[in-house]
């Protein structure tokens, strides 16, 4: 076993390396350039168009805005809250500025993504309109890249089954276990019941439930974040400023912070933004397929709000709770530092709220895995697999919950980059039909977009 465990974190060292950070930066670049900065200056029109709700001329299983809730309930979770607090204790407060600069350039991959996912998207034996990379993949490059499409499908197949259910599984256990004593065993069953029940209903039910629960979470984490940075409002402005001037220099050991060179803050600011927002990672787009959009730029302009959000709004508050708090300077890290952040604002409730916000989070991101998982295994075995992987994906919490997964999460976290790789190949040579596209949408504002479906 020991042996198999440095085999795969040699290989996660690799994939999760310099030349995969610049790959997901490098195409992240290229289509923000070539899109003229659309994604940036448009982020209006998006939510212009997130608030028009279903098109009456689209075809599709769920509104654009429960697509968007589903890939959130995916994304946000214990990266927004574990994830943040480790890039601050590994690389400083600099991170953070890396993290935005991922999720700004991110943003145009996720919208190249979500154009593809609509454009290439199929009809399954049930009527049921499925895509993401792998479709687009076979459909877009040809029969003979359908392998790539293959791969991308095994790996996020199996990948699921770590970073989204058994990793997420023992994250709301650990945190239900710390705050109210409710014991591991007892969660993990709770939790197999609940996902049953809503992996019934298949994508309909999964976004209705997403739909309702994560704009009431989010609202709520940034309510509590809220409250703590208006009680340490005086400590607001230098927090700013130690994440914009430790972008560019290292900083000192102070406290229990043992210190951090400039390419650290780069790579775990980029590294923890992209295990956040899943931008280029190739999931997202699985559930914007499913949508009923007037065509494929509206609903890529949809997707990249995901990336927006999830980065840009709702990670900066736990960046700036840690730090206006002071807490990052206490030797803790992961979920504890921001827990630790919380409690020293919100005495007696602070840690409270951290657990919740953490086990909602993971809870959700359950169910929008579930969805991106069991297409990819009815693209690898057709419709027959989907009763099969609900029962297993619905079993697996308990396991998750129970067990320690060290190796279960080195595993999934290097799933999750090799996913990356067919996916990114793909947009960028797919990047002519997603230009296209969009200049076509803009030149008309989107009143005569071309609907495939």
């Amino acid at each position: 076993m020991q042996t198999l465990t440095s085999a795969i974190e040699w290989l996660s060292g690799i994939v999760w390396g310099v030349p995969m950070l610049v790959l997901l930066l490098g195409v992240g670049i290229y289509l923000t350039i070539a899109l003229h900065f659309r994604t940036l200056r448009d982020l209006p029109l998006a939510f212009a168009e997130l608030w028009k709700g279903r098109a009456p001329e689209g075809k599709g299983e769920i509104t654009p805005f429960n697509a968007l809730m589903t890939a959130l309930a995916a994304t946000i979770g214990t990266g927004n809250i574990a994830g943040v607090a480790t890039a601050i204790f590994i690389g400083g407060p600099g991170a953070v500025f890396w993290m935005w600069m991922t999720a700004l350039v991110g943003m145009a991959t996720k919208f190249a993504e979500a154009v593809l996912a609509v454009r290439y998207r199929e009809v399954d034996e049930y009527g049921k309109y499925v895509g993401g990379p792998m479709y687009y993949i076979k459909n877009g490059l040809g029969p003979r890249w359908a392998w790539l499409g293959t791969v991308f499908a095994i790996f996020a197949g199996f990948a699921g089954f770590g970073i989204g259910n058994t990793v997420q599984a023992n994250s709301v256990a650990d945190a239900l276990d710390a705050s109210f004593g409710v014991p591991f065993w007892l969660t993990g069953c709770v939790l197999a019941v609940l996902v049953a029940l809503v992996l019934v209903g298949g994508i309909k039910r999964i976004a209705t439930v997403a739909g309702m629960m994560v704009p009431v979470m989010a609202i709520a984490y940034i309510a509590a974040g809220t409250v703590v940075l208006v009680l340490n409002a005086g400590a607001v402005p230098g927090a700013l400023a130690l994440i914009f001037e430790h972008a560019f220099s290292p900083i000192a050991a102070t406290g229990g912070f043992a210190g951090a060179a400039v390419w650290a803050a780069i790579r775990f600011g980029v590294a923890r933004g992209i295990f956040s927002n899943e931008a280029g990672l190739g999931s997202a787009p699985i559930a914007h397929a499913a949508a009923e959009c007037k065509g494929p730029v509206s609903q890529g302009l949809i997707a990249m709000l995901g990336t927006f959000i999830d980065t840009i709004v709702i990670c900066t508050f736990t960046a700036l709770v840690i730090l206006a708090t002071g807490a990052w300077t206490s030797g803790q890290t992961g979920a504890a530092l921001t827990s630790l952040a919380f409690s020293s604002a919100l005495p007696g409730i602070g840690a409270e709220i951290t657990s919740i916000a953490l086990a909602v989070f993971a809870f959700t991101t359950l169910l929008g895995w579930s969805y991106y998982c069991e297409r990819a295994w009815q693209y690898l075995l057709g419709v027959k697999a989907i009763v099969p992987f609900r029962v297993v994906w619905s079993l697996a919490p308990i396991l998750g919950a129970t067990v320690k997964l060290s190796f279960v999460w080195l595993l999934a976290d290097t799933l999750n980059a090799l996913m990356a790789i067919p996916n990114l190949i793909a947009l960028a040579l797919l990047s002519p039909v997603v230009l296209a596209a969009a200049r076509e949408f803009f030149a008309t504002r989107g009143k005569s977009e071309d609907n495939p479906f």
